[in-house]
């Protein structure tokens, strides 16, 4: 039988990253998140951009008024999130020591839609601030509009239990190298270009 662990156990223990400063900046770093909920007993992730509050110890992200993210999480507030950086690729003279260097933070919480329009906005403008900081709402940008509030789902996750998990190896590892073929993303916009 086995025994019920620990939310926040990694196996690896030299690997686990408790030290709050570390997970905080990973979480203010990473580009994207992965949000994860559970409705009718269906696992359900989803990939956002997404925005750190240190002062509320809380993640925002948005999306579509209606969706699955919404109804999910109106019916099952229980809720991980997932943020993770992949270092180099490191390989092996065999195929199962083939590994990477990565960095990564799970943590666990309880989401809900924000209801309150002052705070959605505020919200927005974290997100806004984290991606675009070389733009100045009221400048460069018409900042939200009540309307606008109106047609997006701004989610916050309060941070119950977070762990970070780090593997790094010496800069002279043999053959360590990044990762680099184009990205679907950049792929289409070669391809659009071509037409």
């Amino acid at each position: 039988m086995n025994e019920p662990i620990n939310r926040t156990d990694v196996r690896r223990r030299d690997r686990a990253v408790h030290d709050d400063m570390w997970l905080k900046e990973m979480m203010r770093t990473a580009a994207t998140g992965v949000l994860a909920t559970v409705a009718d007993g269906q696992p359900f992730v989803n990939a956002n951009l997404f925005v750190y509050d240190e002062s509320r110890h809380a993640v925002y992200l948005h999306t579509a008024r209606r969706g699955t993210t919404r109804t999910t999480i109106e019916g099952h507030q229980r809720v991980a999130f997932t943020v993770m950086e992949l270092g180099r690729l490191l390989p092996a003279d065999t195929a199962l020591e083939f590994s990477t260097e990565y960095a990564s933070v799970v943590l666990f919480g309880r989401g809900s839609v924000v209801a309150d329009a002052e705070e959605a906005r505020y919200a927005l403008q974290l997100l806004l601030d984290k991606y675009f900081a070389d733009l100045t709402p009221g400048s460069d940008y018409r900042p939200t509009t009540d309307e606008e509030l109106e047609r997006t789902s701004v989610f916050r996750v309060d941070i119950e239990e977070w762990v970070g998990k780090r593997k790094r190896v010496g800069p002279d590892f043999p053959g360590a190298r990044r990762y680099s073929p184009a990205s679907m993303v950049e792929t289409a916009l070669l391809e659009d270009d071509t037409t």
